[in-house]
């Protein structure tokens, strides 16, 4: 069964339902996407979301006529003739029929009733579709070709599977990724919030604050281990860097700028052209090589506002960044030094490391000599590192090919987060340089690279996998203390006192409730450990436990910090 074959060819039978169910509809696209399918369509009405089942129900009677899909190749003037009445589709006709290079044919699908402009692939029939595998799952709206300056379109989105098990499974996947939305948590555990006054940003909560800096303290250990150097560079900088980079002819729609005193500004919406300029600050020997700088930078990036999505896609990004200076025979060494370092980090949170190798996209910049000598080395480094990867075709930075690392997170969903790229154009462009060993200038090559991705990101990734419970070392707040009365306050507080001089962000819970509200607040705010104590935690000098909704009974004080020292070597002796 062609899982790919059955969404594109549901994909056509949707539109033939809508076609069916509301004449005079405009048909834009209907591609094939990660477990299902979408059609784009500029409707006579509005629809809700209880629409759904009415077309549902229209295709899966369109499905049981085992509907025959069969290709044409016509002229494009019988195309035109067809799709008078779609302008959507006339301007894709227009787009890729045009030029001495089109092709003298056009491709159109029928089925039944529909006819669809489509280059495939699809089934032979509808028999091929399992009834009770499929869904539509929501409608939402959509530009159309993405752009703002286009009509706003209704897109119907659906999933479909191999079988009705297959489809139960994801639904309740989606269920519980719903429950663990990190935007609900961000709320709910007082993180960090999203205000109108600063679409795409976030704003830290002081809880959310403790999350980020904490991340920064282990990252800056590990890169201070691994012998970076950090560095900060200006947010706002002259237009003229980017376009000596190659960012203002390639990247421009995502730079937002500013004008003063007659000159244009921009926001940075990456780091490396800056890095550049630090490192051609002075004159660099051969044995400084390879020379690491690192950044937290605070970067800025011009979305579409209808992709803007939480904290995993925003216009205000904190980006764990680092450039590489090196010469040529140091790649391999670096780059495998690089992904073992990526393997740590993801080690460090339960993540499991995938690799994906993108190559040379269509709008790209340099030789393509260069380029294939870079994609050779990366892939030579991953190789040589035994890491099994595959091939994302035309999917490099414009300045490079890269490594991207992807994981899966407890809903099986999958993430791209850190990534490696080689860049042989960014010294070209600012005529960076070394002397060698026989005093001669040579060229450096730049690694980009970012494991984290960004802290915004992960931190939403990394909610939704732990489902809000994070470890110990990263939760806000740590321990609380619960006395079950008020003549066991002052225990309390020696409690607190104690474990306060070992670096824990501990808490009192001193509140006139009881103390089963206390404990089932301090769950439902993740609380890694509650410490409940009363007569006989006094008598024996302990403490009753409770972690991750389970009692774990009553401890010495001094074995619970023994255990928690086990599990966080921040933990002041």
């Amino acid at each position: 069964m062609d899982l790919n074959k059955i969404r594109h060819s549901l994909a056509h039978i949707l539109a033939h339902a809508i076609q069916d169910l509301y004449p005079g509809t405009k048909f834009g696209i209907g591609p094939v996407i990660e477990n299902g399918f979408y059609y784009d369509l500029d409707l006579p009405k509005s629809l809700i979301p209880e629409d759904l089942l009415k077309i549902e129900k229209r295709m899966r009677e369109l499905i049981k006529q085992n509907i025959i899909f069969k290709k044409n190749l016509i002229s494009k003037d019988s195309a035109k003739k067809i799709f008078k009445n779609q302008p959507y589709k006339l301007e894709l006709l227009k787009e890729f029929y045009s030029g001495h290079r089109a092709p003298d044919k056009v491709s159109v699908y029928v089925s039944g009733e529909f006819t669809d402009f489509c280059k495939g692939n699809h089934i032979n029939s509808t028999k091929e579709i399992p009834l009770d595998a499929f869904k539509l799952t929501k409608v939402a709206g959509a530009y159309w070709r993405g752009s703002e300056k286009n009509p706003m379109l209704t897109r119907i989105y659906g999933i479909a599977f191999s079988s009705k098990k297959e489809l139960s499974e994801y639904l309740n996947l989606e269920a519980e990724a719903e429950k663990r939305d990190h935007r609900k948590l961000g709320e709910k555990l007082d993180l960090f919030s999203f205000q109108e006054i600063a679409p795409g940003a976030a704003f830290w909560h002081p809880k959310g604050m403790i999350i980020v800096k904490e991340l920064e303290k282990w990252w800056r250990k590990k890169h201070e281990d691994s012998g970076y150097l950090e560095t900060s560079t200006p947010i706002m900088v002259k237009k003229s860097l980017f376009e000596k980079s190659g960012h203002w002819e390639h990247y421009r729609k995502n730079i937002f700028t500013l004008e003063i005193e007659g000159e244009t500004y921009a926001l940075k919406p990456m780091n490396c052209p800056e890095s550049t300029y630090i490192y051609s600050s002075r004159i660099r020997s051969y044995k400084d090589l390879p020379l690491k700088f690192s950044e937290i930078g605070r970067l800025f990036r011009n979305e579409l506002s209808g992709t803007i999505s939480g904290l995993f896609r925003v216009h205000q990004l904190t980006m764990d960044d680092a450039h590489i200076y090196l010469r040529e025979n140091q790649i391999q060494s670096e780059t495998k030094n690089l992904l073992k370092l990526v393997k740590d980090f993801y080690r460090m949170f339960g993540f499991k490391p995938e690799f994906k190798l993108a190559t040379r996209p269509e709008d790209f910049m340099g030789s393509i000599s260069l380029w294939k000598k870079a994609e050779k080395s990366l892939s030579l480094a991953l190789k040589q590192s035994k890491i099994k990867y595959e091939l994302k075709s035309k999917d490099g930075a414009f300045y490079g090919p890269k490594i991207d690392i992807y994981t899966k997170d407890s809903l099986k969903r999958s993430w791209q987060l850190a990534t490696i790229q080689l860049d042989f154009q960014l010294p070209e462009r600012f005529n960076l340089h070394y002397i060698d060993e026989k005093g001669k200038k040579r060229r450096p090559v730049i690694i980009h690279r970012a494991i984290f991705g960004s802290f915004e990101r992960f931190i939403g990734v990394l909610l939704e996998h732990l489902a809000g419970s994070l470890p110990f070392w990263l939760a806000p707040e740590q321990i609380w203390i619960i006395p079950i009365a008020k003549r066991h306050q002052q225990y309390a507080k020696k409690i607190h006192l104690e474990l306060k001089n070992h670096n824990l962000r501990i808490k009192i819970k001193s509140d006139q409730e009881t103390v089963s509200k206390k404990i089932r607040e301090g769950e439902i705010q993740k609380i890694p450990y509650l410490l409940v104590v009363g007569d006989e935690e006094i008598k024996n000098n302990g403490v009753r436990i409770r972690s991750k909704n389970k009692d774990l009974g009553l401890m010495n004080l001094g074995n619970f910090l023994e255990e928690l020292k086990k599990i966080d070597k921040n933990i002041k002796e």
